[in-house]
């Protein structure tokens, strides 16, 4: 009895496939539903890759244009009011105030200093904004997607219980389809997790990094235009 019981459960296909196709609705559902969250993470993880890798290469290169030696003003005619670098629009947002702070006699209005470091800052925060958006979906889907596929595996291991109380029946022919297709969610949802977190961690700290840079670029540039008004 034991034998034929192997046997019946060594001709049961176990591929991902098979094992979707017999799931509950509800299985399925769930696996569907974490399939699309691990391709969306993947994709927001390649694209940030990419933004932030040409982030660091543009930053560099206007390092190197603003501590060439050039003129501010030349430079900043060279880039003009709306440039596509991040690090550049730090320099246009200082740059530009600093220009507006001027009066039509040549003297400087009150407080510039102070709004230059404000437009920079936003500048910067509205850089940030951009560089972390989507990060809070990889965020939600390694704090969620473990407990989803864990939804799918109890759904799923109740029905494989049900099916064994209607056959009468407890041998691997009947309980191992069940049971693997009730697993498989839950290995799902580790797949869509584990990314996820990983690469959240990673990015927010690349994020954080070049954030950092930009502020310490904005102190410096600051710093520049203070000597200039105290001269």
């Amino acid at each position: 009895m034991e034998t034929e019981a192997l046997s019946a459960a060594a001709e049961i296909d176990f591929s991902f496939l098979a094992l979707f196709l017999r799931a509950t609705f509800t299985v399925k559902l769930v696996m569907l539903l974490l399939i699309v969250a691990s391709i969306w993470a993947w994709a927001i993880i390649i694209t940030k890759f990419i933004a932030f890798r040409r982030t660091r290469a543009e930053a560099e290169t206007f390092d190197r244009k603003f501590w060439s030696g050039e003129p501010l003003d030349e430079l900043f005619d060279q880039i003009g009011p709306s440039p596509s670098g991040s690090a550049e629009k730090v320099f246009s947002a200082g740059m530009l105030e600093w220009r507006r702070s001027h009066r039509a006699d040549g003297g400087l209005i009150a407080n510039a200093q102070s709004r230059i470091d404000r437009s920079m800052d936003v500048a910067i925060a509205k850089e940030g904004e951009a560089m972390n958006k989507g990060l809070s979906f990889l965020a939600t889907v390694a704090s969620t997607a473990p407990f989803v596929g864990l939804f799918g595996t109890v759904w799923g291991i109740m029905n494989a219980f049900i099916e064994i109380a209607q056959h009468q029946n407890t041998n691997l022919a009947v309980v191992a389809p069940g049971i693997a297709e009730a697993l498989l969610a839950t290995g799902l949802g580790l797949l869509a997790a584990i990314p996820a977190a990983v690469f959240y961690n990673k990015l927010s700290v690349d994020s954080d990094n070049i954030l950092a840079g930009y502020e310490a670029f904005a102190d410096e540039f600051a710093t520049i235009l203070s000597r200039q008004l105290d001269s």
